[in-house]
């Protein structure tokens, strides 16, 4: 059993958090502004190897489901401005994204190649170990989830994580960020297990990032951004707009206000955070830099719920069928859903929807045309 602490979360009195509206001309450049504004040289280790940790909802380009390549490529020259030169892409998958499909699809490959970034997969034994964890902190759920104890990659420890989550809306968690970011990472496939407790499960793993990285960042994308029932069935629409922080919490929370929500009232686990002490939900306790009328935007977003929410998940994590989950979910029925899941999105969704509305973007938006050059 491995215990390794490498030191406690260095926020600020106020936490800082950098929003900047942006056009395809300036993208890089603008966040790699974001990012020094944000102070990211304060808060990464450029003597560590820094993991960037993207965000594949869905292996599909679906607009705003995904980390952008822009995204990547700029993340990459914001650390190399700030002499940090060792970088590698960690991935994950999940029961219904493919890790691979994902990195090729929406271009990581290219960004990667052009700047020789090495990519890791966390489920993979070749690049990592899964090792029994357990955290200084006291855990809210985790270990109840996982008696027999929390399982994480063993490469993770003493190394930076900057997390690339985009703006947009989750069906279990009604906005998802820099926060649910770190689920697929330090988790294995057995995360779903913790979906009735989400909001839980996500202040407890930023406890345990806090102990195991030497440093936490996060830059986030609303170029396109997820209006509806995300992660993958969402309605995109262009916003133009980019975040960064070292504050979790306080990046999620501004995301949170600017898409239309409260982030305090609205989002659960921003409130545990902010009130577990592990950043800032309060919107008047976070110093926003940059182009900070943007962050007074409101856009009004909602979730809604698609089919596959609506009949399976919601009912099962949280309805009147919460007590049949180890049924469900812990036995060879979980295969069953896993295959509804699958034809839901692959089969269905995305060929009679969602490759439209790809196919749209890449012709109409400035981002989709600018997505098209990668």
């Amino acid at each position: 059993m491995l215990y390794f602490f490498v030191k406690e979360p260095v926020l600020m009195a106020r936490s800082k958090v950098a929003v900047l509206r942006t056009r395809p001309e300036t993208v890089l450049d603008d966040y790699v502004r974001a990012m020094k504004l944000a102070e990211i040289d304060k808060f990464i280790d450029v003597n560590k190897t820094t993991i960037l940790k993207d965000n594949i909802s869905w292996h599909f380009p679906f607009p705003g489901a995904n980390t952008t390549p822009w995204q990547m490529e700029a993340t990459i020259l914001g650390l190399q401005s700030i002499g940090n030169k060792d970088i590698v892409c960690v991935q994950n998958e999940t029961v219904v994204t493919r890790a691979h499909k994902g990195e090729k699809l929406n271009k990581y490959d290219i960004v990667f190649k052009k700047y020789n970034i090495p990519v890791l997969y966390n489920f993979l034994e070749k690049d990592m170990k899964w090792i029994k964890y357990e955290p200084k902190a006291e855990m809210k759920v985790l270990n109840q989830i996982f008696p027999n104890g929390i399982m994480i990659p063993d490469y993770f420890f003493g190394k930076n994580i900057v997390h690339q989550p985009t703006m947009k809306c989750h069906i279990y968690t009604t906005t998802t960020g820099a926060m649910k970011n770190a689920f697929g990472g330090l988790l294995n496939r057995s995360r779903f297990y913790t979906h009735t407790v989400i909001h839980e499960t996500l202040v407890d793993l930023l406890k345990i990032q806090y102990e195991i990285h030497s440093g936490v960042f996060a830059v986030m994308d609303g170029t396109t951004a997820g209006n509806g029932p995300g992660p993958r069935t969402m309605i995109p629409v262009e916003k133009n707009v980019i975040l960064a922080s070292a504050d979790q919490v306080a990046i999620d929370a501004v995301s949170a206000s600017m898409m239309g929500f409260e982030p305090m009232d609205d989002i659960k686990y921003i409130r545990l955070a902010h009130e577990a002490g592990l950043g800032k939900g309060r919107l008047d306790e976070i110093e926003i830099v940059g182009d900070t009328e943007v962050a007074k935007e409101k856009w009004g977003f909602h979730v809604g719920a698609n089919f596959a929410a609506k009949y399976g998940g919601h009912p099962l994590w949280f309805g009147p069928m919460r007590h049949m989950q180890k049924f469900f979910f812990q036995t060879p029925m979980v295969y069953l859903f896993i295959f509804a899941s699958f034809a839901y999105h692959d089969m269905i969704h995305w060929p009679m929807k969602g490759n439209s509305i790809y196919k749209e973007w890449l012709e109409e938006s400035q981002w989709g045309r600018l997505f098209g050059e990668y």
